[in-house]
């Protein structure tokens, strides 16, 4: 486990002070038993333009042809996702900070030293400048006194709270309204053809952990994400799990490859992006010896959603697009490709 101060949690957590201020092509393995795959028809993904949906929708049922030079056994068809702007939105700011500052304020009356401590005693106050001005040293504080030295149970019980009750402030949806009706589509259709689905996100692992077969049908042991230490314990007989202060594993660029081998154990075939933060993750994709497809999300859609690649530190996009044409990986206008982004749309 990497400590928090390595370069790619400094990253991480620069992408939420921002908000403050503001195929892979390979071969075949032999021919095995497949379930049938799908005829290609425009109702698999409907939301989608003909022209992605096609090359996706080809994709697969090449794939899943046990016929086809390129067949992939079912017990290979490894999909992996990242989450934060690729199934759901991630502007102004990543979702999971404002349940950390949500959570902070939850938590408050069972600690009343936060209110001794400048930092946490300004978010609870609703000024967020001490944070801003403090940069990675206070987003690790609030991170640390918002999620650590609580119990597995209890966090899981806030997140549901959360998930069920808090509202984006601008479309006025639920957060777990906002997956993306082309990416649930994908995701439906990839598992009718005997894959499996994975996230593997920057965000928390126990946080989406919680609502992710709600919104996406993904269940939590095919959740991989940054995580912090832990600890268990009997208290009363009762055994749990406690999220203590300390090291963070990162979940993102050069860390996703090295989660997707430690939790997977396989080299995906599909894999979902839509910042340079996933790049490394569809490098390793494209390392795999069968037919692979690697799809980026590029959010050009101000709006249904938002528009940014370059401007930002929360889903920056920039290397990944250059290698995209390097390397044939689909580049999905939102604007263009996404005939609609949330359902229902208001």
């Amino acid at each position: 486990m990497k400590p928090y101060k390595t370069t790619a949690f400094r990253n991480f957590l620069l992408m939420a002070v921002f908000f403050l201020n503001t195929s892979c092509n390979k071969r075949p393995a032999e021919n095995q038993s497949s379930p049938t795959a799908e005829l290609i028809q425009p109702s698999a993904l409907p939301s989608w333009d003909s022209i992605p949906g096609e090359r996706i929708l080809n994709w697969v049922k090449q794939v899943t042809d046990s016929a086809s030079a390129d067949f992939i056994p079912v017990e290979d068809r490894i999909a992996v996702f990242d989450n934060d702007g690729t199934l759901w939105p991630e502007q102004p700011v990543p979702n999971q900070l404002i349940f950390a500052i949500d959570l902070l304020k939850t938590r408050a009356p069972e600690h009343p030293e936060w209110q001794k401590d400048k930092l946490l005693n300004s978010v609870l106050n609703n000024d967020l400048s001490l944070l801003k001005s403090s940069g990675v040293s206070g987003l690790i504080k609030l991170v640390n006194a918002s999620h650590g030295n609580i119990s597995e149970s209890d966090f899981n019980r806030s997140a549901r709270n959360w998930i069920d009750t808090a509202r984006d402030s601008r479309f006025n949806y639920l957060y777990k309204e906002m997956a993306y009706v082309p990416m649930i589509e994908l995701l439906e259709h990839l598992r009718r053809n005997g894959f499996t689905t994975f996230i593997v996100s920057g965000g928390g692992a126990d946080f989406m952990r919680v609502w992710s077969m709600e919104a996406y049908g993904i269940p939590s042991y095919q959740v991989i994400g940054s995580y912090g230490d832990l600890k268990f314990q009997l208290t009363n007989g009762r055994a749990e799990i406690i999220k203590t202060d300390g090291n963070i594993y990162v979940d993102d660029k050069a860390g996703k490859p090295v989660a997707i081998h430690r939790f997977i154990g396989k080299i995906p075939v599909f894999c979902g992006g839509n910042s340079d933060g996933d790049q490394a993750m569809m490098e390793y994709t494209s390392s795999n010896k069968y037919k692979t497809m690697c799809m980026l999300l590029h959010h050009t859609d101000s709006i249904r959603e938002y528009a940014y690649d370059i401007n930002t530190l929360s889903g920056h996009l920039e290397t990944a697009l250059e290698e995209a044409k390097t390397s044939g990986w689909l580049v999905v206008d939102m604007e263009k490709d996404f005939k609609k982004i949330f359902k229902p749309e208001k």
